[in-house]
């Protein structure tokens, strides 16, 4: 196992981010973003975790002041191969993927190509007449579902805030759920973003749109509202807007070359989302490019992507998003009216703004982020979060479904009690 404090000088332990061309091995006592004791301690963490078999391996960046002040890939990028983890290697993101398409829909929103409350349906036809799900209980317990027309149509907000009445099947119980999976959308392939939004349009809502907050393939339909609101592809769109022009050269759909394949991280066999599942393969082509869940990326691109938001919305004298926007979606979009469901992933001290959960009650003091922090993560283990109070955001990569949780915790935990003390 190999960190970043070692002294080679190549490609993937030289870093130019963001106009700054900065070596991880530096030491954080040389810069004020950590304590040495506590960077010391969030890679011995780190190093702890791949020994004790916990995850293959992982890479931690964490920028404060609008500079890296910790960068360190521990462990293997592969169980079933010597080679160590590096810096710049690919991970599949999964839901992490929803940040980045909410900020292109912004930009389109911005530009007068898409209209924030309008209906879905004048992007997208099929979602005209939507039908909620109504459970209903007979004499004898069991359980039929009931079809009613929705009350109002779903918008484009909705997408964005996960309150359209659309739902994940994989997840849950429930009839509607049991719709999902037995539609075999979730796991269809070969079809394209289009096909998708036909089929998931005549499945039943969850809920009325507008009236419940419940994670779902929201932003894989946005993914399509954006194809018709720009006439591009999602990916084509999302690498001429923000992939090329933010440097993010490695994030994409697919990975369709050999050079790159070898880079990507892989889990532990028998470590999938769902029991008995497999993380896709990013060298097939993706047909489905899904808005919710389908990019692959590292940790030097994701930073870049979170350098231009803790800059407002600004990165290299490039503008993509206004901060008046920008602070839009980084604030409660929910409100007292609208309901959390069970499985209110973005925790209770947070609300939901326009692609992030975004908190709105302070955590107990040096144990964690602000009120104004916002963050989200991949099904897989991948993690960000961005605290403007602290001028400090974090990307964290991994491939564990199973330790996405704990690591979310124990990652904030640590890289909290390592920043200086301001009284000090």
């Amino acid at each position: 196992m190999r960190t970043l404090s070692s002294p080679l000088v190549r490609r993937r332990s030289l870093l130019a981010m963001g106009g700054l061309l900065w070596l991880p091995g530096l030491s954080p006592a040389q810069d004020t973003g950590l304590t040495a004791a506590g960077a010391q301690q969030l890679g011995d963490w780190l190093r702890a975790e791949v020994a004790a078999g916990r995850v293959p391996g992982a890479v931690l960046m964490v920028w404060r002041g609008g500079k890296p002040v910790f960068t360190q890939a521990v462990g293997r990028r592969d169980p079933a191969s010597p080679a160590p983890m590096q810096v710049d290697d690919l991970f599949r993101i999964y839901s992490m993927t929803k940040p980045i398409v909410s900020v292109a829909a912004m930009m389109l929103v911005e530009e007068g190509k898409l209209e924030l409350d309008a209906p879905v349906a004048k992007y997208l036809p099929a979602f005209a007449q939507m039908k909620v799900g109504v459970e209903q209980t007979g004499m004898l317990g069991q359980k039929t579902l009931e079809l009613v027309d929705a009350t109002q149509p779903m918008t484009v907000r909705d997408l964005l805030r996960h309150t359209s009445g659309l739902t994940y099947g994989f997840f849950g119980p429930g009839l509607v759920k049991q719709a999902y999976r037995e539609s075999g959308l979730e796991s269809a392939r070969g079809i394209d973003n289009a096909q998708f939004a036909e089929r998931i349009a005549k499945l039943p809502l969850a809920y009325p749109p507008g009236s419940t907050w419940d994670y779902s393939n929201s932003t894989d339909v946005l993914g399509r509202v954006l194809e018709v609101a720009s006439g591009q592809p999602l990916g084509v769109l999302l690498k001429a807007r923000l992939f090329e022009p933010l440097g993010m050269k490695d994030t994409a759909f697919s990975v369709p070359d050999a050079e790159r394949q070898a880079r990507i991280a892989q889990p532990f066999g028998g470590d999938g989302i769902t029991p008995g599942s497999t993380l896709f393969d990013p060298r097939r082509p993706a047909t489905f490019e899904s808005g919710g869940g389908g990019l692959i990326s590292t940790a030097p691109d994701y930073a870049r992507f979170l350098l231009m938001l803790r800059n407002g919305g600004e990165l290299d004298g490039r503008r993509y998003l206004q901060a008046a926007t920008l602070q839009d979606m980084t604030r409660d979009q929910l409100g007292p009216k609208i309901v959390r469901t069970a499985l209110y992933l973005p925790g209770a001290d947070y609300g939901f703004g326009l692609g992030f959960a975004v908190r709105t009650r302070p955590a107990p003091p040096g144990r964690d982020s602000a009120v104004g922090e916002y963050y989200w993560g991949g099904a897989a283990g991948t993690y960000m979060w961005v605290d403007p109070e602290n001028d400090l955001f974090v990307v964290y990569m991994m491939q564990s479904p199973r330790q996405r949780v704990p690591h979310r915790a124990a990652l904030r935990e640590r890289v909290y009690a390592a920043l200086p003390d301001p009284r000090a």
